[in-house]
């Protein structure tokens, strides 16, 4: 195995095929040196539900010819059920999807062109299984890089935040509904892809429902989560994400309970790889990753393992902007472990504002659109997803406000908010935001948390409020790396609403803070940066003819005669045709979000896919439905796909379900 990264002359694999034990074909699109028979090299695994042929190309264009012409065998594998392999998808991160991938990167440490090494790398889904694979430990498998992941599937991804029942929940299983319905592509798997097609459409789970099945910390959730034995994993791991994005917590998470090598990068990025993300600053990603697969694949004493744990970009706080392409700051580096070891300062929620101390009796019983520019989850499309001016928001929450500051503040980790409480029903939420408001009065969210209350003190059994019992409550804010300027104020905004971003709670509530505080991770504030990344590289971009632009819609309405307020989003991918292979690809989403400032129960989500895909005469389309509502003691769904061979309906399934609501 050559040990230099010389560039060297590649080939493409547009389908390899990996044969399971069970006689399930899986297909994998492969980038590896020509001479790599003779001259074998390690094997970098991606393996995803999203469609290396028309759904990843983008990412995959940029990213693994790069790779491979430095020496690595690339490999893009589609999950059981998805794209051009063959089987059906029953669940995300099943015992089964781990268990394909440890065949496949057994298999691909056999091949006479592989090392024998392996690595294995993904952001999102691929990096969730990444890191749930290297606890499987797997003997060829000898580092990994996760991006934009979580060690804790039931608190940290797009389920169930602090116990709050996440939109999102539905809204990403609109998505994979989307995604895992889709036809393989017929050029590749030959005259039995309608077959093939018709099996997947007829198992597709409607992965919602299943779900909201487990509206606590049970054993579904503990499969799969990290965090129930961090020892487990035991490759050196690079973890990334950003403050765009949902997973910043992962980063800290992992720099500091992993026993093995790990190093943490936190950027300012929204849900992409951070060689082509938005907002910049960008960074080298390709050459940071080559380096930790040079060290732990090919043996190459580069020094990786003595460079910081964790590299984090501080964000100079500016005016809130919804779709931001750069965010002005400076990188910090720790040399070891994350921010558990920075200084605290802690402010005091007072009847005057965010003090030094003071006493507090506020009542929070917020309007239940409260929330509507909290942007997305995570933001994913790159359109107008981040969070917005939060005066509305503000306005409608309890408000605390500190002093201009007298000096800039950088906010480093995850700021923690203690309250003495009591609420007037059972069942309660609080949302926490804290803010940095400018001197002209803007407000921009610097960071927020989130708590079901019923599930103050677990996740596994949550118990129901005594109305009237005070209680005392913690949790922390997501970690985040901002600064505050001097003359400028802090705001942490209360409210026991935050819609859409959670489904509210059976009953409109009224809270009683007795005390609040909130501990303030700080560090010194310098000007330059402590760590310089190499600029973003890539590969040529996918080569595509436009036949409809990309397009994103955020719009909020008011309905004047029975007071309804909506959310009204679309998203439109466009249409594009792969100028390698004929094949066309497009999807357009839409979702929409109802709720009634005074009544819970009239929140309302539905969300609608159209997906598209062909070539030549041939075109295949799915529309995928669903909603979700509930009443007092179940949530409801409804959700529907039809699929079309050109404009011929082919198959379509209708159903609906109701399921018992936990405490949620």
């Amino acid at each position: 195995m050559t040990t230099t990264n010389a560039l060297r002359e590649i080939e493409e694999l547009a389908d390899m095929g990996i044969t399971l034990s069970d006689g399930t074909r899986l297909s994998a699109r492969v980038w590896r040196p020509v001479d790599s028979g003779t001259d074998p090299v390690p094997a970098i695994l991606e393996y995803l539900p999203y469609r290396k042929r028309d759904g990843t190309c983008a990412r995959d264009a940029l990213t693994h010819p790069w790779m491979a012409k430095r020496g690595y065998a690339c490999i893009r594998v589609d999950i059981r059920g998805n794209g051009d392999s063959q089987g059906v998808m029953e669940d995300e991160y099943t015992q089964q999807e781990l268990d394909d991938a440890v065949e496949v990167i057994r298999w691909l440490a056999a091949q006479p062109w592989c090392s024998g090494t392996v690595g294995m790398m993904g952001i999102s889904w691929g990096g969730f299984n990444s890191l749930q694979v290297a606890a499987m430990q797997p003997e060829p498998l000898k580092a990994i890089i996760t991006l934009c992941s979580t060690v804790d599937r039931y608190a940290e991804d797009i389920h169930f935040k602090g116990g709050c029942l996440l939109n999102e929940n539905l809204g990403w299983g609109a998505t994979m509904w989307c995604f895992s319905s889709r036809a393989p592509d017929p050029a590749l798997v030959g005259e039995g892809w309608r077959e093939m097609w018709l099996e997947r459409l007829r198992a597709q789970p409607f992965l919602p429902e299943i779900w909201l099945q487990h509206q606590t910390r049970d054993a579904y959730w503990q499969h799969g989560s990290i965090c129930e034995d961090f020892s487990a994993v035991k490759t050196p791991t690079l973890a990334i994400s950003g403050w765009g994005d949902s997973y910043m917590n992962t980063v800290p998470q992992l720099v500091d309970n992993l026993e093995t090598v790990v190093k943490g990068i936190n950027g300012p990025w929204i849900h992409k790889y951070p060689h082509f993300a938005i907002p910049g600053p960008r960074i080298g990603f390709l050459q940071e990753a080559l380096r930790w697969w040079d060290r732990w694949l090919k043996g190459i004493e580069n020094g990786v393992e003595d460079e910081p744990d964790y590299r984090a970009y501080v964000m100079d706080g500016i005016a809130p902007e919804t779709k931001s392409l750069y965010r002005p700051g400076r990188w910090i580096a720790e040399q070891t472990g994350s921010t558990r070891h920075l200084p605290v300062e802690t402010l005091h929620l007072t009847d005057t504002g965010l003090d030094p101390k003071g006493s507090l009796t506020a009542q929070v019983s917020t309007p239940l659109h409260a929330g509507m520019d909290c942007g997305e989850y995570g933001s994913f499309f790159a359109g107008p997803e981040l969070p917005g001016d939060q005066r509305l928001d503000d306005a409608l929450s309890v408000c605390f406000d500190s002093a201009p500051l007298p000096q800039r503040m950088d906010i480093v980790g995850a700021p923690r908010i203690r309250l003495r409480l009591s609420s007037d029903k059972p069942q309660a939420q609080i949302a926490v935001r804290l803010n940095h408001v400018l001197p002209d009065g803007t407000s921009a969210r610097i960071t927020y948390g989130v708590l079901n209350l019923t599930h103050r003190d677990s996740h596994a059994a949550p118990e129901a409020l005594e109305p009237g019992r005070v209680y005392d409550i913690a949790f922390d804010l997501d970690h985040i790396g901002y600064r505050v300027p001097a003359g400028h104020r802090l705001r942490v905004a209360v409210s026991s609403s935050y819609w859409p971003m959670i489904w509210p709670s059976p009953e409109r509530t009224c809270l009683t803070l007795h005390e609040a505080a909130i501990d303030l991770p700080q560090r010194p504030a310098g000007e330059a940066d402590e760590w310089v990344f190499p600029p973003e590289d890539g590969d040529a971009p996918w080569d595509i003819r436009t036949l409809r632009e990309a397009s994103n819609i955020r719009r909020t309405e008011i309905d004047k005669a029975n007071g309804e307020v909506r959310l009204i989003i679309v998203d439109d991918s466009g249409l594009v045709e792969d100028a390698t292979h004929g094949a066309i690809s497009g999807t357009i989403a839409r979702e929409t979000w109802v709720i009634h400032p005074d009544d819970p129960l009239s929140a309302r989500g539905s969300c609608h896919w159209t997906s598209e895909t062909g070539r030549g005469e041939l075109r295949l389309r799915t529309e995928t439905t669903c909603e979700m509502w509930s009443d007092a003691e179940y949530f409801h769904l409804k959700s529907g796909i039809s699929a079309f061979e050109n404009d011929t309906l082919l198959y379509q399934n209708d159903k609906v379900s109701r399921i018992r609501r936990n405490m949620a």
